[in-house]
């Protein structure tokens, strides 16, 4: 009878255990949609880092895919990639700077 009773205790236990776990997980993972609800225009910041460039429709397009992976790009037409590693960081098959 002892043991019944200490196995429902750890039973119950066990379970509130889970319980916190399970809702610390949400909570994690809603902080995490509300930072990536915050998505920049690329459309827009791509025309106005591009809007130089010898190849517009290349570099718009190359522009998109890294603002689309890492939701950033750097202001100005050229450099300050410092401002935005994650797409400093990009590179082509080739080895070469993807994001321009």
């Amino acid at each position: 009878m002892a043991i019944s009773k200490l196995m429902i205790a750890s039973l119950l236990i066990s379970l509130l255990l889970l319980q916190l776990v399970q809702a610390d997980v949400e909570k994690s993972s809603d902080e995490k949609t509300s930072v990536d609800s915050a998505k920049i225009d690329c459309g827009s910041a791509c025309i106005g880092r591009c809007r130089l460039s010898s190849r517009p429709n290349l570099c718009k397009r190359a522009c998109g895919t890294c603002c689309s992976r890492c939701n950033c790009v750097p202001p100005g037409t050229s450099g300050n990639q410092d401002m935005c590693p994650c797409y400093a960081s990009l590179t082509t098959h080739g080895g070469k700077k993807k994001c321009p």
